[in-house]
């Protein structure tokens, strides 16, 4: 019964649509029977004639004596779909920025702007929008600084929603190069007792309204401190132990006060790990595919978006991220990159002496020094790394087998390190700031099946969209 039922219900549909002399049931029939689409969808189409059903925002209205001229943009792409009306569809609440739902045939535009425009039948307003009260207005260019007011409404701008896509598929570029090399994803906790960087910048979590009494011997709602985790990488160690190649993509938290988008309280990392292997070209190999196989699917996905941003936001940067991808990323050692920044004439805010942390402003110099392409800064000293960087055993400069990837404008964007596999050398560190104790169970790693593995860190997302 329910299969004829489903079957019968078209044909009946059409009848009565043909039959009825109601307009106003006509145009639900219409509604009901056209195929919904997206804008991007439509704009690419080229089957003209039939029925289809948008449903978006209202970018422009255009109303003349006989006709409407309407913008409409559900988010799927940056470009909207032109819609063209009889002027009796005009109503009073048909304003930028409302929310409509519109049936008619998609037919081909004369206009060379477009290939196809929707000649509305039926508009009808979901949700109406007051422009004189809604902050952006129609023709007017509003800086990011104005936008950044209004977080809750700022995703109807064309650079956010622009950034938002590009965003998304950069997201999805990265899943499918993990995936397509074999990777497992591990999703790492949120909530940790471990101090990945050591640099004490956390924050710690407590149930709301929780009172410390002294009298207590186990105050913590977890039995012990618990914290935001500031990296998964201690449990993709633990899971290299298991899989030959692991990663996780999450959410990330440092407890850092500023207000630099370099230094976020939360912020989007990727981090991966991969056992068997002792050398630092593994790592640097993975981090360069990477880089270039996720920038190629963005500009490929993205062209319109991207070209937005090269055109109004950062200008000037699309033959460089050209010459990025066509490029072989360059190599150099700390000790190189000293070198090259102590013999520049350029007069740095910080010190460039061996055995100091390289800064922002040193690693935009030394990407400018190399010709403007990515550079790979390897075995940094000893004392600069945590504990888990293997120990590269080198006198008279003693370093760790840890590597940066620098690229313009930004400066540090990838990183990782070996990890010190072996167990004597790792106790030793340990032993030496304090944490032996703290992290037994990571020495019983070395214990039971160890092998050589390294980890890298390939991006912050909110450093590199922010």
């Amino acid at each position: 019964m329910m299969s004829f039922t489903l079957q019968r219900i078209p044909a009946f549909s059409s009848a009565l649509f043909c039959r009825c002399s109601s307009k106003s049931f006509q145009r639900h029939c219409s509604r009901i029977l056209s195929k919904k689409v997206r804008v991007s969808d439509a704009l690419s189409s080229n089957e003209t004639g039939s029925n289809v059903r948008i449903q978006g925002w209202v970018r422009s209205v255009r109303p003349q004596k006989d006709n409407l001229f309407l913008h409409v943009n559900d988010g799927s792409s940056l470009q909207p779909l032109q819609v063209v009306a009889s002027s009796h569809l005009n109503t009073r609440d048909l304003t930028f920025g409302c929310a409509v739902d519109i049936t008619g045939p998609l037919e081909k535009s004369p206009s060379k702007r477009q290939n196809v425009e929707l000649h509305a039948q039926l508009i009808k307003v979901v949700g109406e929008c007051n422009p004189v009260d809604f902050p952006f207005k129609i023709k007017e260019r509003h800086s990011l600084e104005y936008v950044r007011q209004f977080p809750h409404l700022r995703c109807r701008t064309n650079a956010f929603s622009s950034l938002l896509r590009i965003r998304s598929e950069a997201s999805s570029a990265i899943q499918s190069f993990f995936r397509d090399n074999g990777y497992v994803q591990i999703h790492t906790p949120v909530i940790t007792s471990n101090d990945c960087e050591g640099a004490g910048e956390l924050f710690q979590v407590e149930p709301a309204g929780h009172k410390t009494d002294s009298d207590d011997p186990n105050p913590h709602f977890f039995s012990v401190p618990a914290y935001l985790t500031v990296s998964g990488q201690l449990h993709l160690e633990v899971m290299a132990g298991a899989f030959s190649a692991v990663y996780t993509f999450g959410p990330t938290f440092r407890a850092e006060n500023s207000q630099s988008r370099r230094h976020l309280a939360e912020f989007y990392m990727v981090e991966a790990e991969i056992a068997f292997t002792e050398s630092l070209d593994d790592l640097m190999k993975v981090m360069e595919d990477l880089f270039k196989a996720a920038t190629e699917h963005v500009l490929s996905s993205c062209a319109e978006d991207v070209e937005l941003f090269h055109k109004y936001i950062a200008p000037g940067h699309r033959d460089q991220v050209d010459l990025m991808l066509k490029r072989k990323f360059i190599v150099i050692s700390y000790t190189e990159a000293i070198d090259i920044l102590k013999s520049s004439s350029q007069n740095f805010t910080f010190s460039t002496e061996w055995g100091c942390d390289l800064q922002t402003e040193h690693e935009k110099f030394l990407v400018k020094h190399c010709g403007n392409v990515p550079v790979f800064v390897i075995n940094y000293p000893y004392e600069l790394k945590p504990f888990y960087a293997r120990d590269n055993q080198d006198q008279p400069k003693h370093t760790a087998a840890a590597v940066d990837l620098l690229v313009p404008e930004v400066g540090e964007l990838c990183g990782g390190s070996l990890r010190e596999e072996r167990l004597e050398l790792l106790r030793q560190r340990l032993a030496q700031a304090g944490l032996e104790d703290t992290y037994a169970w990571y020495l019983q790693l070395r214990e039971f099946g160890s092998v050589p593995h390294g980890s890298h860190t390939p991006a912050c997302f909110e450093e590199v969209f922010s």
